[in-house]
C-alpha cells in the first residue's frame, strides 16, 4: 500500500487491551488518527475479568494470610471474654466486599485508561469490529448486528485477546462450574472449590482460595504442579500447598463438571470422582479470532487460531498487525504492551527494536511467587545452551528469617566462559519486583561481577541475588 504523507495516517485497532491500549497512544503520538474499537471496556479482559481483578483478589488473600501466620512472628491477636479470659478470635473474609472492590478497581483503571486515550486524541469506538479485507473495519453495535459502519484504514492492528477453554462436558453456568471470568460474582468463600487445571491460573487461584479460607483440591493433568515452569520452584509450591491443606491430585484429568444436589461432581479420567461447592475450569484459553474477517483478509492463522507474526507483530498481511493473547506469543500483559508499541512504531515508520522473548521476565502470583527470566536450568541440563547454575535458599538469608519465611530461594545462570547472566528464578514473597534486577543483568548481558558489585541493602531479599553471583564469580 502507498501512503499519502499529505493527510494523517488511519490507525484502527481492534481492542482495548494492553496490547491495544499502547498501540493507540504510541500511534496518536506519531500523529497518526487512531480509532479504537472495544467491546466491553478500554482495557479489555486484562483490566476488567482477568489481570487487574485476579491480582486484586491474591492481595486480599495474602493480606489475610499474613494475618494467619503473624503469630509465628510473635504477633497475637486476641479479644476478651467472659471474665476478661482471651479468646483468640476468627479471621473473616467478606468475599462480597472483597469481589465489589475488586471490580470497582477494574472499572476505575478502566476509566482512567479511556481518559488517557480521549485526551491523547484517540477515536474510542464502543462495538464489535471485524475486518472488511486488509484496508478497512465494520463496526456494529452487537456481533453480527445490521447497524454498522465501515472504516478505512492504512494500519490494522489486532488486539482481541482470548476467552476461557470450555469443555464440552463441563459448561460453566456462572454459578458452581465457572471460569476464571466468573469468579467475582460469588458473595461467600467457597466452602470446597474444585481447580480443575494446575497451570499459571489454576495454581494461582488455589492458592488464593486457600489462604482466603476454602478448602481446595486441584486437579493437575500432570505429575506435578506448574509442569511449564522450574521443576524446582514447582517442588516448592506444591510443598506449600500440601502443608497449607490443599489436595494436590497429580496425574488426574478431569473430563466432565455436573451440578449436584449439595454442588458439584468433576468425573476423572479414571472414573473416580470428586466432590465440591464450586469448580474452577482453568483449562487454558482460546483466541478471540474467529469470526472477525481476519482469513478472508488473508492473515495467516496458528492450528489454535492465533494470529502468526514476526518479531514486530506483523502478521503475513503486510498493514495488519497482532499483538497480545490472540497472537502466537507469550501470553502476558507486558508482552501485549510491547508488541502494540511495537507494531505502532513500525507501522508508522518509526525506528524500532524488536524484543527479545528469552528476555521477557514472567510472574506466578502463587503464595510464594515464582518470577523467571532468561534460559532456563533444564535448558542448560538438556544441552540446549552452556552454562553455570547457581542456587541459593531463602533460608540462609538473613532478611528472610527476619520475615518468618522459610520457602523460596534464589537461582542464577551464567555462561560459562565470560560468566554473562543468561537466565534466574526466585521464589519468594514479592518475586514479582525482585525480579527486576535479574531481567536488567539478562537484557544488558551483564556479568555476575557486575551483578555482584551492586551493593545490595543489608538485610535485604535482595541480598541474595548478590550473594549468587559472588558464588558464580570466575576464579582465572
Amino acid at each position: 500500500m502507498a501512503f499519502d504523507f499529505e493527510r494523517k495516517q488511519r490507525v484502527v485497532i481492534l481492542g482495548g487491551g494492553p496490547g491495544g491500549y499502547a498501540a493507540a497512544l504510541s500511534a496518536a503520538q506519531l500523529g497518526a488518527a487512531v480509532t479504537l474499537i472495544e467491546r466491553t471496556g478500554v482495557g479489555g479482559a486484562a483490566v476488567l475479568t482477568d489481570v487487574v481483578p485476579s491480582k486484586t483478589l491474591i492481595a486480599t488473600a495474602t493480606a489475610a494470610q499474613g494475618l494467619k501466620t503473624a503469630t509465628d512472628l510473635g504477633v497475637q491477636f486476641f479479644v476478651r471474654g467472659h471474665g476478661d479470659s482471651p479468646q483468640r478470635p476468627e479471621i473473616a473474609v467478606n468475599l462480597a466486599e472483597v469481589n465489589k472492590r475488586l471490580l470497582n478497581l477494574a472499572g476505575e483503571q478502566s476509566h482512567d485508561m479511556g481518559l488517557t486515550l480521549k485526551a491523547a486524541g484517540v477515536n474510542v469506538i464502543s462495538g464489535h469490529g471485524r475486518l472488511d479485507g486488509p484496508e478497512a473495519v465494520i463496526v456494529s453495535t452487537a456481533p453480527g448486528g445490521t447497524d454498522f459502519d465501515r472504516i478505512e484504514a492504512d494500519t490494522v492492528i489486532v488486539s482481541v485477546g482470548a476467552s476461557p477453554r470450555v469443555l464440552p462436558d463441563a459448561q460453566p453456568d456462572g454459578e458452581r462450574i465457572l471460569t476464571w471470568t466468573q469468579l467475582y460474582n460469588l458473595t461467600q468463600v467457597p466452602e470446597h472449590i474444585v481447580v480443575v487445571g494446575s497451570g499459571v491460573t489454576g495454581a494461582e487461584f488455589a492458592s488464593a482460595y486457600r489462604a482466603l479460607g476454602a478448602d481446595v483440591t486441584l486437579v493437575s493433568s500432570r505429575d506435578q504442579v506448574l509442569p511449564g515452569e522450574d521443576a524446582e520452584a514447582a517442588t516448592v509450591i506444591e510443598d506449600v500447598f500440601r502443608r497449607s491443606g490443599m489436595a494436590v491430585l497429580p496425574g488426574a484429568r478431569a473430563v466432565k463438571a455436573e451440578r449436584s444436589a449439595a454442588g458439584v461432581v468433576v468425573t476423572l479420567a479414571d472414573g473416580k470422582t470428586v466432590s465440591g461447592s464450586h469448580v474452577l475450569m482453568a483449562v487454558g484459553s482460546i483466541p478471540n479470532t474467529a469470526n472477525i474477517g481476519l482469513a478472508e483478509a488473508g492473515v495467516e492463522l496458528a492450528e489454535d487460531g492465533r494470529i502468526r507474526v514476526n518479531r514486530v507483530a506483523r502478521s503475513s498481511v503486510p498493514n495488519i498487525y497482532g499483538v497480545g493473547d490472540c497472537s502466537a506469543t507469550m501470553p502476558l500483559a507486558s508482552v501485549a504492551s510491547m508488541q502494540g508499541r511495537t507494531a505502532a512504531f513500525h507501522a508508522l515508520g518509526d525506528a524500532v527494536e524488536p524484543f527479545n522473548e528469552r528476555n521477557v521476565a514472567a510472574n506466578i502470583f502463587t503464595q510464594p511467587e515464582i518470577a523467571t527470566v532468561g534460559w532456563s536450568q533444564a535448558e542448560i541440563e538438556s544441552g540446549t545452551i552452556r552454562g553455570l547454575v547457581y542456587k541459593i535458599s531463602l533460608e540462609e538469608n538473613p532478611r528472610a528469617k527476619m520475615m518468618g519465611i522459610s520457602d523460596g530461594f534464589v537461582k542464577l545462570m551464567s555462561t560459562t566462559t565470560s560468566r554473562t547472566v543468561i537466565g534466574g528464578v526466585i521464589v519468594a514473597p514479592n518475586a514479582s519486583e525482585l525480579i527486576y534486577a535479574v531481567a536488567l543483568a539478562v537484557e544488558h548481558r551483564l556479568t555476575v561481577d557486575d551483578v555482584a558489585r551492586a551493593f545490595a541493602i543489608y538485610p535485604s531479599l535482595t541480598g541474595s541475588i548478590t550473594d549468587a553471583a559472588r558464588a558464580l564469580h570466575k576464579v582465572d
